[in-house]
């Protein structure tokens, strides 16, 4: 029976090129495909739970759209089947009543059907998990969980087979907090997040949606750290592309890629990763459309708006960002922007440990407005490695607002010891001078010069040449020289740094929101083809990059120079 199912169809067409599918979803059907053919020794398809699932599914109706009226069996489209079987119905073959996937996977472009598949989901599981069985969805606001709930609302209350009463009771309690099935006294509780309010629930099934958009990953590991005693457990994460890869959705993604690559040996993981396999023609390869959005093959009126929305996007600037993360799939770079150096290729040049003592280094900073993030790097030089350490600093009062916009989470890097809050609703200077002052006691080392920018950083330029009190009320001077914020200026070592990073010739402590920074930096070239980082154009913050480059325009002329601390 399996082999003639929708799910079974699609797995084979995305394998066998009747379906364009990008290559990741074509690992997952190889996987579902090997398992359906009963050629995996472990774990088989339980063919009974597959038939229960397509009864309830007939008499369950579409309450809207251009399929109105019809049953939700008629209308699923491929991958919203094989979503829906593998999850629900890869059990082990030695127990059957144990599924296989314990975490499933969703990314895929907006308006593809993500919310429908939800709700029928949460709909199946009301009629197919044990008593008594609690489901939680969690999304970054309000309006996101209203959304599933009330898609879940619409579909039961348009089914005379949900709506409606038995033995009396009403066969589903519908209440402005949750939903209740009162055939399984099963129940669903859409929640908010928030921060610290997750903790002690026992979700059977949890979903977290838009996952994307969330600042850490707080809401899964909750959700996750409640199912310990949960036999078939599950958790659901969804969403589409957001305009930073930095972000909990974007670690699952990479996970599963490491998993159907086999890097990972995890079999409890399920996904589909409708991310297209060109992420840089999208104003012209229909392939990236076709991929990013599984539903519009199926509905040729979609893919027809989508073209559309793509006309519209190639002509107006200001539409391509939305267009390209939302319906392509992909995260946008900008017109006439480049992203500065893969942070995978960073990620590289970690080490363990860096010893400091003795080290001549020099010290760039980016002082900013005393509003927003300032940073503080140090680089130093040592048998044609650099080695390189950078400290962010920010307002104390800001922490949360910042980790809520900026989709970071300050405070865990605080934490880590990657960042600094001081002052209040500004960044107090003081702080940053005292820091620099102190570092050589702190630290062994001998600063030989720090690079600034001259906005905002005078007075504190000022203090550190005249003279500042360390931390062992010894009188610290030092030489300051001023780096004009010049693409010519700036493209040497921004070049540099690069290339030093590519060539694994950079070193530093494992620092995730240096990296962030990185993630976010875009450069842009002058008429000139000077390249550098551009704080207007890049995705986030870049202080932190910024403040490095500057270290580094220092070292470069000490080297050039071949002045004496330079250990050839």
């Amino acid at each position: 029976m399996i082999k003639s199912h929708p799910a079974y169809k699609y797995a084979e067409g995305c394998l066998n090129g009747e379906i364009n599918a990008p290559v990741y979803v074509k690992k997952q059907c190889a996987q579902f495909v090997k398992i359906a053919n009963g050629d995996d020794d472990k774990y088989c398809i339980d063919e009974n739970k597959v038939d229960v699932i397509g009864k309830f599914l007939k008499v369950l109706v579409v309450p809207k759209g251009l399929r109105a009226g019809n049953s939700v069996h008629d209308v699923l489209s491929g991958f919203q089947w094989l979503f829906i079987i593998a999850i629900l119905c890869t059990v082990h073959r030695t127990d059957k009543t144990k599924r296989r996937y314990e975490r499933a996977i969703l990314e895929i472009a907006r308006k593809n059907g993500k919310t429908f598949l939800i709700a029928v989901l949460f709909i199946l599981l009301f009629l197919t998990e044990p008593k008594f069985s609690k489901f939680y969805s969690v999304a970054p606001d309000g309006s996101l969980s209203r959304e599933v709930k009330a898609a879940i609302e619409e579909i039961i209350q348009s089914s005379p087979a949900t709506n409606g009463s038995y033995h009396g009771k009403h066969k589903f309690k519908i209440l402005r907090d949750y939903i209740h099935c009162n055939l399984t006294e099963n129940r669903y509780i859409p929640l908010n997040y928030s921060n610290g309010h997750l903790d002690g629930k026992l979700p059977s099934v949890f979903l977290v949606d838009e996952a994307g958009g969330l600042p850490n990953a707080y809401a899964i590991e909750a959700m996750a750290s409640g199912q310990l005693t949960i036999l078939n457990k599950l958790g659901c994460i969804i969403s589409t592309k957001y305009p930073t890869s930095h972000n909990p959705f974007e670690d699952e993604v990479s996970y599963c890629k490491k998993v159907l690559d086999k890097i990972v040996d995890d079999e409890k993981v399920f996904s589909l990763l409708y991310e297209p396999d060109d992420k840089t023609n999208w104003a012209t390869n229909d392939d990236i459309l076709e991929q990013a959005n599984p539903l519009a093959l199926d509905m040729p009126s979609v893919m027809e708006d989508i073209k559309d929305k793509r006309k519209a996007a190639v002509e107006v600037e200001s539409k391509r960002e939305n267009f390209v993360t939302k319906h392509c799939n992909i995260v946008y770079q900008g017109l006439g922007t480049e992203t500065y150096i893969p942070v995978s290729a960073v990620r590289e040049c970690r080490i363990e440990k860096i010893d400091w003592t003795g080290r001549e280094v020099f010290l760039g900073v980016d002082l900013a407005m005393t509003t927003d993030n300032c940073a503080v790097a140090m680089a130093a030089f040592e048998d044609g490695k650099v080695y390189a350490d950078v400290k962010a600093f920010i307002p104390s009062d800001r922490v949360d607002e910042k980790t809520r916009f900026e989709k970071v989470d300050y405070r865990a890097a605080m934490q880590r010891g990657e960042c600094v809050a001081c002052g209040d609703r500004v960044v107090d200077y003081l702080t940053i001078e005292q820091y620099v002052a102190d570092l050589e006691a702190s630290l062994g080392v001998k600063v030989l010069g720090i690079g600034f920018d001259r906005y905002n950083a005078i007075s504190s330029a000022q203090k550190w040449e005249s003279g500042v009190i360390d931390k062992e009320g010894d009188i610290k001077s030092f030489n300051t020289v001023e780096i004009k914020q010049h693409s010519s200026i700036l493209h040497p070592p921004t070049k540099w740094l690069e290339e030093l990073v590519l060539e694994k010739n950079f070193a530093y402590e494992k620092n995730d929101l240096l990296e962030i920074n990185f993630e976010n930096a875009r450069c842009v070239y002058d008429t000139n083809l000077n390249r550098y980082v551009n704080k207007k154009r890049s995705n986030g913050k870049v202080d932190m990059v910024v403040s490095l480059i500057n270290a580094l325009y220092l070292l470069q002329q000490g080297l050039e120079g071949l002045t004496s601390w330079v250990a050839m």
